[in-house]
This record gives C-alpha cells, structure tokens and sequence, in this order.
C-alpha cells in the first residue's frame, strides 16, 4: 500500500477558496470540476451565485459543470436567482441541455417565483422541447395557477 502524502497550502480566505473550486469547475471537464461547485456553494460569506450564473453562461466551460452551476443556481433563494435563471432560459446562445437545466431549477425556486417564471416559459419560449419541460415541471408543482394554464391550452381551438 503506497502512504499519501500531504502538502499544507496554509490557510486560505473564504474567497479565494471559492475562486479556486469555481475556477476548476470553469476549465476542468472532469468530475472533479463538477463536484466542485457544491463545496463553493456552501461557502460561508460569499455570494456565489452571480459566479454561477456566469460559469453557465460560458460556452467555453465543459458541459457537465455548465449543468451543475444551473442546478446550484436554482437552489439559490431570492427573486434575483429567478431572474438569472430565467435570463439563461431565454439566451439564444445557450444549448438546450443548459436551457432545460435552468427550467428545472426553476422549478425548485419557491412557488410565488418559480411557477410564474415556468408560466411565462410555457407560454412564450420559442422552443418546443423547453415549453414541454416547463409545462412538465408546472404539472409537478400542484399549483393551481398551473392547472389554469392547462386548462386553458386543453381548451382553447
């Protein structure tokens, strides 16, 4: 059996550590760069979320932690999370995978933002395959909000 050995880097800030995880997550298309958005989300006294949302954004970064910073992004709280998420839904320049991401972390945002945000995205999204993600999360949702919508596109000619 080969022993580890150990290196202490010493003692880093709360901030550089996040820098360090995100940045990882940013260029390393390996689990090891997915797995490193979770440790950054629980950071203490950094805000992480705008970090994400540009980490999704970023076409340049691997797929899997793209994925990854939309589903830690829709576990964010706040109506400023909702909107991000909502601006990755609508950019054109984004993939579907990422889209669809980002419609399910919406999903898992309290009700009085999420259901109105998947709302909006089932009725005016120009792609058919996200509208259906969004209409599959509202059918999850049990709002009754949601059950008006399907009323209406069931009723209407």
């Amino acid at each position: 059996m080969t022993p580890w050995t150990v290196t202490d880097l010493g003692t880093a800030s709360t901030r550089e550590a996040v820098d360090l995880l995100l940045g990882l997550a940013a260029r390393e298309d390996t689990r090891a760069g997915e797995d490193a958005i979770l440790p950054a989300t629980l950071a203490d006294s950094v805000t992480v979320w705008p970090t994400l949302l540009t980490l999704a954004r970023d076409a340049r970064a691997p797929g899997r932690s793209r994925r990854q910073a939309v589903f830690w992004l829709g576990q964010a709280a706040g109506d400023a999370a909702t909107r991000g998420l909502t601006d990755l839904v609508d950019d054109a320049d984004l993939d579907r995978d990422v889209k669809e991401q980002a419609v399910f972390a919406s999903s898992q945002q309290p009700r009085e933002a999420g259901v109105p945000a998947l709302i909006r995205i089932a009725r005016t999204h120009p792609e058919q395959g996200v509208r259906r993600k969004a209409l599959f999360w509202l059918g999850q949702s049990g709002d009754p909000r949601a059950l008006a919508l399907f009323e209406e596109l069931l009723t209407k000619p």
